[in-house]
């Protein structure tokens, strides 16, 4: 397998989980202004939509968007438990957090990143993120879990997505600390080896020329 990546991009929630999988693959740099890639190819022949993340199967099937990519390699190791057994209530609910995740929480920050986004605007949309991460905050502590299928079920690849969308926080000057139970939720995964062996790699991979 191989995986495209961008350096602070949502391409490491499936970083992370192939890493805790312990899945063989290449990794590749993609500059997301130029679309080219540390391989030398034009990453919008690989994903036309002209973002990460992109994993690149030994068939040459090319699967995108990280709810789907994450699923996708939960699958190959079910032994792992990243993600309950399909068909069943638990992955529903697995798939309600990746939906909430991406079209809810990373929808609502998206904008800020956009440096011309009037002050007026930005307000708004930092609102909207303190909103939704309100939602996480409440479902953590409905019945105190650490995770967010709760602690029967434990660490999920919904769990490292929300990981590094929290990441960008920072970013906008939101502090994590007025949400305590996401905040250690976000602590709680960032101490996983995965998390650091992942990161490692990415500083290692060979820059876009």
């Amino acid at each position: 397998m191989k995986l495209y990546f961008a350096s602070h991009c949502c391409s490491l929630t499936p970083h992370i989980v192939l890493q805790e999988l312990g899945l063989p693959y290449d990794l590749v740099r993609v500059d997301i202004r130029t679309k080219r890639t540390s391989d030398g190819r034009d990453f919008l022949t690989v994903n036309p939509k002209g973002y990460v993340a992109a994993l690149e199967l030994s068939s040459g099937d090319i699967i995108t968007e990280c709810p789907a990519i994450v699923q996708y390699l939960a699958d190959l190791s079910p032994s792992a438990k990243l993600a309950p057994a399909a068909g069943t209530l638990g992955r529903v609910r697995l798939q309600e957090w990746l939906s909430y995740i991406s079209g809810e929480l990373h929808a609502s920050l998206a904008p800020l990143f956009n440096p011309a986004l009037p002050e007026a605007a930005r307000d708004i949309f930092t609102a909207k993120v303190a909103a939704r991460l309100a939602v996480v905050e409440a479902a953590l502590a409905a019945d105190n879990r650490e995770y967010l299928l709760g602690d029967d079920v434990g660490f999920t690849v919904a769990d490292a997505f929300l990981f590094v969308i929290l990441g960008w926080l920072p970013l906008f000057k939101i502090d994590l600390a007025a949400w305590p139970r996401t905040a250690a939720l976000a602590r709680r995964v960032e101490a996983r080896p995965s998390v650091a062996a992942a990161l490692a790699r990415e500083a290692e991979a060979p820059e876009v020329k």
